[in-house]
């Protein structure tokens, strides 16, 4: 056997145990040969290449080694689009302040579509909801597009409503609406499916080589992060609209592009060709297509969320929000595909959506048995629990994925939303990891960035990564460690992509996905995570980034 590369470390996290430790790692081609002590690697590697060279040692120092990181839930094609400069990003201090940035972000852009994303009117001042007057103001003729931060909302202004054949007498889709004022007339505000039918016909103005050049930055974006291996979710619930590229991760692989492992979860409807066939396509290392996505409500945050009891400050009486797809059209979609052995992946947010999930999920147990070859059913991003329903989720195997900085996009909200008594088991991770249930952590970029240490950071302190607030924690009982959260960010995220065999920890066999930290988290100041560099980053023992 060559040994191609051998890392040296005084800190190895291997994933196995709570500590790191002193070792080396070696690597032939992609993958993990040998790792423990420096001495017990050193003699391995001597005796593979007696009468050899010897292969090159990366000598880590202190630098703390880790399994890659996985973004276990992401939609890639528009975290491309916001990163690139065909769109933009910013949350605004209010109506006013987000169209002016638009006005300064259009003279980079003279023509076509102006696009971006990551208003809050919640977090305004004044917390409320824009309409296109402000921007037809700003922008009489040419159309523009603003997706609201959470990526459920459409601000347009009227050049956008008439671009896309929207009147007063249009029909929203099943799960979607368009906000109307007193005379019937279209806000400029759509929201949920509606919200993300439009987005192919305003995504479609940018070229196939732009959306490539785009993806290329957001994989890098991603290597200097130490993320080596990524879940590309559909990002909307109705076929054909999911915004899995897999032509451009082919193309790029093909080109020996790929700086991260991608696995595709694209709309499950009726209809599973188009899965199976791009499952029977992509079956390297690199790119694999393993399962579904579907959607079962929207978010609590716009009274879209399906909950069981009414919203604590419902504008209409009896609000309980409501599912986005039929409940018996989603058992028969997750139980066809149970039947074939495929796993699914259910957008669950209000503790109603999460209960039906786990029934289904229950059902499919009972009738086809446990999916096989390690997969697994995974709920995202179930945000407000039943109480009674936080231990099923160990019990069916289902695996919780979960995006720790979401906790704190609104200060305040899931009291105002829910009430006191429901927010306390508002992303409960300590009680979820005490019933043995698999986190998998992620970011739903672009609804938060891709930025590895804000996840790390967010998941043991319970405090937004931007202003560090509230002291101690938001439900501190409900933080867990770092160790537990890197093993959510690896081997939790590997599970959700059903590869826990290949990857998520630093052992022999498999895949040599490493990212290496310039300071030794488990060790560190809470304060100090976010101060954390990655200095390089490896994929299949390839170095994809070096700071």
């Amino acid at each position: 056997m060559r040994i191609d590369l051998v890392i040296e470390s005084e800190n190895v996290f291997t994933g196995i145990s709570d500590a790191a430790k002193p070792g080396a790692i070696a690597i032939a081609q992609d993958r993990i040969v040998a790792g423990g002590s420096h001495d017990e690697v050193r003699a391995f590697v001597r005796k593979e290449n007696e009468g050899g060279e010897l292969p090159p040692v990366r000598a880590m120092g202190d630098a703390l080694v880790v399994p890659g990181f996985h973004d276990s839930h992401l939609h890639f094609f528009h975290s491309a689009i916001y990163a690139s400069p065909l769109a933009t990003t910013f949350l605004g201090k209010n109506e006013a302040d987000c169209v002016q940035r638009m006005v300064e972000f259009s003279k980079s852009r003279p023509k076509g579509w102006l696009l971006a994303q990551g208003w809050r009117e919640y977090r305004w001042d004044p917390p409320v909801l824009p309409s296109k007057a402000s921007l037809d103001e700003a922008f009489p003729s040419r159309p523009v597009a603003l997706y609201s931060g959470d990526a459920h909302t459409l601000w347009l202004n009227s050049a956008a409503l008439a671009e896309l054949g929207l009147d007063r007498t249009s029909v929203p889709p099943a799960g979607g609406s368009y906000d109307r004022d007193d005379e019937g007339e279209l806000t400029g505000i759509v929201r949920e499916a509606a919200a993300m039918e439009l987005m192919p016909k305003i995504m479609g103005s940018f070229t196939d080589e732009e959306v490539a050049d785009a993806y290329r930055g957001f994989f890098a974006r991603l290597a200097e992060n130490g993320v080596t291996s990524v879940c590309d979710m559909s990002l909307m619930a109705h076929p054909g609209l999911d915004f899995i590229r897999d032509d451009v991760h082919a193309s790029l692989l093909e080109r020996g592009e790929l700086t991260a492992r991608v696995h595709l979860f694209p709309t499950l409807t009726g209809d599973m060709s188009r899965f199976e066939d791009m499952r029977a396509r992509y079956t390297g290392p690199c790119l694999q297509a393993p399962g579904f996505k579907q959607f079962f409500d929207g978010v609590s945050s716009q009274h879209t969320a399906w909950v069981t009891e009414p919203y604590a400050n419902a504008h209409v009486e009896g609000d309980c929000g409501r599912p986005t797809v039929d409940p018996e059209i989603m058992r028969r979609y997750v139980l066809a595909a149970a039947e074939q052995g495929f796993p699914v992946r259910i957008h669950a947010i209000g503790d109603a959506a999460i209960h039906a999930a786990l029934d289904i999920f229950e059902e499919a147990r009972a009738k086809f048995g446990p999916l096989p070859e390690g997969r697994r059913n995974c709920l995202e991003h179930l945000e407000n629990f039943l109480p009674g329903d936080m231990k099923r989720l160990a019990d069916l195997q289902v695996v919780a994925a979960v995006q720790p900085p979401h906790m704190t996009l609104d200060p305040g909200g899931p009291e105002r939303d829910l009430g006191p008594d429901r927010a306390k088991y508002m992303w409960p991770f300590r009680t979820l990891l005490d019933e043995s249930t698999v986190l998998a952590f992620g970011t739903d970029s672009p609804v938060v960035d891709v930025n590895s240490m804000d996840v790390l950071y967010s998941a043991v302190t319970r405090q937004d990564p931007g202003t560090h607030e509230p002291t101690g924690g938001w439900l501190h009982d409900e933080r867990i460690g770092m160790a537990e959260a890197l093993r959510a960010y690896t081997q939790g995220s590997a599970a959700s992509a059903g590869r826990r065999s290949e990857l998520g920890t630093l052992e022999v066999g498999k895949l040599a996905d490493i990212a290496v930290l310039d300071r030794n988290l488990l060790a560190c100041d809470a304060d100090d995570i976010q101060k954390t560099k990655v200095l390089a980053t490896f994929m299949g023992g390839t170095c994809v980034f070096e700071r």
